[in-house]
């Protein structure tokens, strides 16, 4: 049987104006700033209005490690969103933002599949609202503004050698990683080494996701260190006075983007840090306003659960004081057989066995999640190869995990598949009692923090880390910055720092590179093995297929 691409499906969904998906939440159209016919933003008086308003039901969809077979996370909370909605519930979805780097590299597009998508997809994966261009462009200007200080004759004494703030473009660019910046002689400035993040690992972008209002998002602009003096002392962005300007531009970003599933339900869609270089999570305003109109809102943290999850519920949940009363946990049988050792090209094959042995991935999520005091139900995102032995394996040994789970086939029939799911989930959430916590305390060390996450999470031996680390964390500790969480950059496909190291591994050490200092997000970047803040293209990126057909739609980017 052929299947429609996600892209046919997109273009066939009957949406409905922004605002009749705005009344769904009780938001008028004075509320709506609208972006063509079917996206808006949500106005900032708006949510300052319904702060009053009792919160719905938090649930966090995440995943295994992710495989080259899939697993359909996104796809999953759209299609649970649906589900919930289906079965009577009031319910909002909550997802993050596309960034183009990976949309022309190698992952594709981030709006779901099949009959789990979230509509416009091309647009939203393209430039949307112009968050990111926003985002871009205040990192920018406190580039511009540090480089311009220097010139006009440095009076806050920085140490040119000692200037930490990077530059960002929102592409896969490996030649940008380590460049020489102002060369041409005196009046382009003073030469220094420097380099380029993506846009998604930038500061700011963690800040806009993070702050709560305006305000809140200009005190912690202004509290991000980008330079070192001699004494080594801290330079702050209010320091060179770019605060200000900066939230200027990102005024308009940072209000929430509204957009509708398939089924004409209602989803925010805002920011997009990487959940393997940053804190991989929806924005807290997006997060915390839904959960004021909807009664369940069922938001995503990015690649598997050692990255995301763990992120989600020590940085974004311990920051904003949210709490998680359900976890759902995506899986596949492909990505099951991929862990038990299964070549790609021999998944469609029926194999209980490796299914089996592939489920140890699975089962230390599990373990990993119910650690936070949050009760989980595995999702099993149902492919059309998958046979009833197999998936009976993957539910025995759930099961054997103290945990549930339930077959899902939102992909190919939207809610209706979905239905079990989202009752489970709604009875999970409104009966049991979850008894939230992250898995370690403000006061604990940096470095103790980072051993927890790596034993406890990972399951690694130890930490390997040179003195210049360790002296580092120190000294953030004596200036004031022990008690910030830690944000651990790794590989997303393995719990070690090898991508080819898949299932559940023992045995091995977690290598930290470098440490940097994220004052105005509010936690510390903990870099690990050869992970990159600026990935490069493969070999055959996806824009060598991306075009315009003759009817004027994109055709590759999906």
């Amino acid at each position: 049987m052929a299947f429609k691409t996600d892209i046919q499906i997109a273009r066939e969904a009957k949406k409905r104006p922004i605002q009749e998906i705005g009344e769904k939440l009780g938001i008028g159209s004075d509320d709506l700033l609208p972006y063509g016919h079917d996206k808006a933003k949500v106005s900032q008086t708006f949510i300052d209005g319904v702060q009053k308003n009792s919160n719905g039901k938090l649930i966090l969809v995440t995943a295994i490690n992710p495989t080259p077979a899939g697993e359909g996370k996104t796809t999953t909370t759209v299609g649970l969103g649906d589900g919930l909605n289906r079965i009577g519930k009031k319910a909002a979805v909550c997802i993050r933002e596309a960034s183009l780097g990976p949309n022309f590299g190698m992952k594709g597009g981030a709006a779901g599949g099949g009959y789990a998508q979230i509509v416009p997809m091309e647009e939203m994966n393209l430039h949307f609202t112009g968050d990111f261009h926003a985002i871009t462009s205040a990192h920018s200007l406190l580039s511009a503004m540090i480089d311009n200080h220097i010139y006009w004759g440095n009076e806050l004494e920085i140490d040119t050698r000692r200037v930490v703030w990077r530059r960002i473009v929102d592409m896969n660019d490996r030649a940008l990683r380590q460049i020489t910046a102002s060369l041409g002689g005196v009046a382009n400035g003073f030469p220094r080494e420097t380099g380029f993040d993506i846009t998604v690992a930038s500061e700011v972008m963690a800040i806009l996701c993070l702050a709560r209002n305006l305000e809140d998002l200009q005190k912690r602009l202004g509290d991000m260190i980008v330079a070192y003096r001699r004494d080594k002392t801290p330079v702050f962005a209010r320091d060179i006075k770019a605060d200000g300007a900066m939230t200027v531009l990102l005024k308009d970003a940072m209000q929430p983007n509204l957009v509708q599933t398939l089924e004409n339900n209602p989803a925010f869609v805002h920011g997009g840090p990487f959940a393997n270089i940053a804190h991989g999570c929806n924005s807290v305003i997006a997060t915390t306003t839904a959960l004021k109109l909807a009664d369940y809102v069922v938001t995503e943290a990015g690649f598997g659960a050692d990255l995301g999850a763990e992120k989600f519920m020590n940085i974004k949940c311990r920051k904003a004081g949210l709490a998680p009363s359900c976890v759902v946990l995506v899986a596949t049988v492909r990505a099951m057989k991929m862990n038990g050792g299964v070549a790609k090209a021999d998944l469609g094959a029926e194999n209980v066995d490796a299914v089996k042995k592939g489920c140890a991935n699975l089962g230390r999520h599990i373990e990993n999640v119910k650690s936070f005091g949050v009760p989980v139900v595995v999702a099993i995102n149902h492919f059309v190869t998958d046979t009833d032995a197999e998936v009976d394996a993957v539910k025995e040994y759930v099961k054997g995990q103290g945990s549930e789970a339930i077959l899902s086939r939102h992909w190919e029939l939207g809610s209706e598949g979905s239905a079990d799911l989202a009752t489970r989930v709604a009875e999970i959430a409104d009966g049991e009692s979850a008894n939230f916590s992250p898995i370690y305390p403000d006061e604990m060390p940096l470095m103790q923090k980072i051993e927890t996450v790596a034993k406890r999470i990972y399951r690694a031996d130890e930490v390997l880390a040179d003195q210049k680390v360790r002296n580092q964390l120190k000294e953030w500790e004596a200036q004031g910055y022990g008690n910030l969480p830690i944000c651990m950059a790794k590989t997303q496909y393995s719990f070690t720092t090898d991508p080819d190291r898949r299932g559940a591994p023992t045995g091995f050490s977690v290598p930290v590179r470098e440490v940097r200092l994220s004052a105005g997000a509010g936690f510390v970047v903990v870099i690990c093995g050869e992970i990159m803040t600026m990935p490069g293209l493969p070999r055959v990126p996806s824009a060598e297929n991306i075009r315009l057909n003759a009817d004027g739609d994109v055709e590759g980017l999906f």
